[in-house]
């Protein structure tokens, strides 16, 4: 299909650049096959689901991968700016660096906080501004260093427009955050507080979590003119044996897989088998689903508002249709609904 065909025009005063307080008063839009729209909010969501239903959570913690440092060179200095996203080893990370033309293989990036030094080696340069950095402390200790002296990963939408703060420690974490490895968060999972987690117990609805360490390339446009020629950015992910027996259990019930966010419907999607049972899963995945994709395994989708031409616009294409969805973005705008990651979300009920 083409990739023009998922553009659509935003008003830059839709996207939301802090989230709303409390989290679970965000607004949702229901989204079914009818296209006969329901505007409600996060805190009923346990009324638009059913006895049984049970909702797949992306466990993954996001890091403040977002460094900034300097480039020395002889009495010359550089400023860069680097995203960490991979880990290869104890001390060495794969990262996009802005400002990556001023670097040469060898040379050293020192970050600096409240008087202390973290310097880190440019062992490698790839393509489209990425480096592979090694830097002089490893394991725990690295972890201590960028979680001193990084900064939240904005996402480029609410980063041009204002700095990460304090704020976005909490406000761009889960709740269901514990597995370390993400630069970007899981955003329909912001949304939940403990008193919507207890409820939905209290109504029988189960929750299961897995891991999928989500990646810069969720905010990378589509470049290309046909979706088929798009090739995603593999992320790392984990479906445990206990998690995967619960989904197959409630899937040979009948009841209702419901994944939180595009990251767990990607993965539970990755390992589906054709029956729609999970296998257990761990490793990499760099499924990219679009209109004609066949869904195996999740029934119902609660996720944000996203990017025009971007392939979560084109998941949701495939999950709901595109004409629906179409529809239900102009409704969003029309009805003054807050976009992207810190804005509001909607619960999608797939079409035939």
């Amino acid at each position: 299909m083409r990739v023009d065909l998922f553009d659509f025009d935003l008003p830059p005063e839709r996207i939301a650049l802090r989230p709303i307080v409390p989290r679970d008063a965000a607004r949702l839009l229901v989204v079914r096959p009818d296209k006969k729209f329901e505007d409600r909010t996060i805190r009923e969501l346990p009324d638009l689901l059913s006895l049984g239903d049970v909702l797949v959570v992306n466990d993954t913690e996001v890091i403040p991968a977002r460094l900034l440092g300097v480039r020395v060179r002889d009495a010359t200095q550089a400023k860069i700016e680097v995203l960490l996203h991979k880990r290869v080893s104890p001390a060495k990370w794969l990262a996009l660096a802005r400002g990556a033309k001023k670097l040469h293989a060898g040379e050293t990036i020192v970050f600096t906080h409240d008087g202390a030094v973290l310097q880190a080696e440019v062992l490698e340069k790839g393509e489209e501004g990425e480096v592979l950095l090694g830097f002089a402390v490893a394991g725990d200790k690295l972890d201590a260093a960028i979680d001193a002296f990084g900064q939240m990963p904005l996402p480029p939408y609410i980063a041009a427009k204002r700095s990460p703060d304090g704020r976005d420690m909490s406000d761009y974490q889960s709740l269901f955050a514990h597995r370390r490895g993400a630069v970007a968060a899981p955003t329909a999972s912001l949304h939940f507080t403990p008193a919507l987690v207890a409820t939905l117990g209290a109504r029988g609805i189960e929750i299961v979590r897995i891991t999928l360490h989500v990646g810069p390339g969720t905010f990378l446009p589509v470049k290309v003119e046909e979706t088929q020629a798009h090739r995603m950015h593999a992320e790392w992910g984990e479906i445990g044996a206990a998690a995967a027996e619960r989904i197959n259990q409630a899937h040979a019930a009948g009841r209702r897989i419901v994944a939180v966010g595009t990251t767990p419907l990607r993965l539970l999607e990755s390992a589906a088998r054709e029956d729609g049972t999970i296998a257990a899963f761990r490793g990499e995945t760099a499924l990219f689903i679009a209109p004609g994709y066949r869904f195996k395994a999740v029934n119902v989708l609660l996720t944000n508002f996203h990017l025009p031409r971007s392939t979560l616009f084109m998941l949701v294409a495939a999950f709901c249709g595109l004409e629906t969805m179409q529809a239900a973005y102009r409704h969003a705008i029309d009805a003054e609904y807050r976009f992207y990651s810190y804005g509001d979300a909607c619960l999608l009920f797939p079409g035939e």
